[in-house]
């Protein structure tokens, strides 16, 4: 360690003036905004899933919602809109195999 111009401590190969705590929460950042972008995500999987592919974006839905609540997204809002329209995916999904007897359905 090593005194910089201002008086602070620096660790060998840090930049001088950049602590541990700034880099801290630097890394806090980043987690959460990482955590806003699955919330946003789970959100538009999950709403774009209602009309196709729900098979698969269901589930992909549900578990970015899942893990952008365990990591404290700012937009608990929208995860808790994209595990919703997830569960709804999986729910149109099952509605429509029971009623056709297939995966696949068509509007007609």
């Amino acid at each position: 360690m090593s005194l910089a111009a201002h008086g602070t401590r620096t660790t060998p190969g840090s930049p001088s003036g950049a602590s541990g705590s700034t880099r801290a929460r630097g890394r806090v950042r980043d987690r959460v905004r990482d955590a806003d972008g699955m919330a946003v995500a789970a959100f538009v999987l999950g709403l774009v899933g209602l009309l196709v592919m729900n098979i698969l974006l269901g589930p992909v839905a549900i578990g970015l919602a899942v893990l952008a609540l365990r990591r404290g997204t700012a937009r608990r809002g929208r995860a808790l809109l994209g595990l919703g329209l997830g569960v709804a995916d999986l729910v149109v999904l099952a509605t429509l195999v029971t009623l056709d007897g297939t995966v696949s359905w068509s509007i007609a």
